[in-house]
C-alpha cells in the first residue's frame, strides 16, 4: 500500500510541474485535454496508444515503450503511405486510419516542438 501511495505522490508531483498545470487557470481551461479529447475520442485514443505500443515492439524490441525519433522522421509521406490504404488494416494488425492518426499527432508534436524553440 505504500508503494501505491508513493507512485501516486510521486506522479501528481510530476504532473504539478508539466506546463499545463504551470499556465494560468483560465489558459489551462482552454485546453480541455479530458473532456475535450479524451472523452470525444476514446476509443480513437486507445486504438493510437495501442499503436505506439506495437511500434515500440517492431522498433526497440525489448526496451522501454519511447518515441525513438531517429526512426521515425518521415511523418507527411508516412501518413500519406497509409492514408491511401485507409479503411483496411496493416499486416501488423493496426488499422492504416489509426496510422495515420499516431503519424498526424507526431507531425503535430514536432512542428509545435518548433515553435517553442
Amino acid at each position: 500500500m505504500k508503494q501505491l501511495q508513493g507512485f501516486v505522490e510521486k506522479r501528481i508531483k510530476e504532473i504539478k510541474e508539466t506546463e499545463v498545470v504551470k499556465q494560468p487557470t483560465e489558459e489551462r481551461k482552454t485546453a480541455p485535454i479530458y473532456s475535450g479529447v479524451l472523452k470525444y475520442f476514446p476509443d480513437a485514443i486507445k486504438e493510437v496508444a495501442r499503436c505506439s505500443y506495437k511500434g515500440n515492439i517492431q522498433h526497440n524490441p525489448n526496451k522501454k515503450l519511447h518515441w525513438d525519433r531517429s526512426k521515425s522522421g518521415d511523418e507527411l509521406d508516412a501518413l500519406t503511405r497509409h492514408l491511401l490504404q485507409a479503411g483496411t488494416i496493416d499486416t501488423d494488425g493496426v488499422r492504416h486510419s489509426v496510422k495515420v492518426a499516431w503519424r498526424a499527432l507526431a507531425n503535430l508534436q514536432k512542428e509545435l516542438e518548433q515553435i517553442e524553440t
